[in-house]
Formats: C-alpha cells, sequence, structure tokens
C-alpha cells in the first residue's frame, strides 16, 4: 500500500501576494504554478518561492487547513510563515 502525503502549500508571488493551496507532489505543483498551469489565481501572479509547508495522512484533513487558512487575513498568515516557515 502506497502511502500518500498531502501538503498544504503557501507560495509567495511576485507581488507579495500569498497563495495557499495542496499538493501531493509539491515539486510539480510548484513547477505547474511558475509556469502558469497550477490555476486561476497564479495564473495571474508569478509565482516565486514557496514561504510554508504543512503536511497530512489524508486530502480532507489537507483541505480543512487550507480552508482555514484562506479565511486569515493577511497578518495572520504571515505569523505563520515566520513562526516555522520554509525559507
Amino acid at each position: 500500500m502506497r502511502i500518500l502525503c498531502i501538503s498544504s502549500i503557501l507560495i509567495r508571488c511576485s507581488d507579495n501576494s500569498i497563495y495557499t493551496g495542496i499538493t501531493n507532489d509539491l515539486e510539480r505543483r510548484f513547477a505547474d504554478h511558475k509556469n502558469k498551469k497550477g490555476g486561476r489565481y497564479t495564473s495571474s501572479h508569478q509565482v516565486e518561492k514557496i514561504v510554508y509547508t504543512e503536511e497530512f495522512a489524508t486530502k480532507s484533513e489537507a483541505l480543512k487547513r487550507e480552508a482555514e487558512i484562506k479565511s486569515w487575513k493577511r497578518d495572520k498568515k504571515l505569523k505563520l510563515i515566520n513562526s516555522r516557515g520554509k525559507s
């Protein structure tokens, strides 16, 4: 049985906005976003860097966390990134 790891990710864009999403393959998903194939938001916002990740055992858990983070104001997202971010 293959164990699937789902990650919640925050990506900083060139305009300093923060994209939030989930993936089961960080490298591929980041490359998709960088090449403007990853989704509507990043097709108009050039991605620069993965600034935060969290791992989950199930897609359901990752989706719940993604929704929680998306509901936050920017300041709270920045605190999360600064508390345990990926540089």
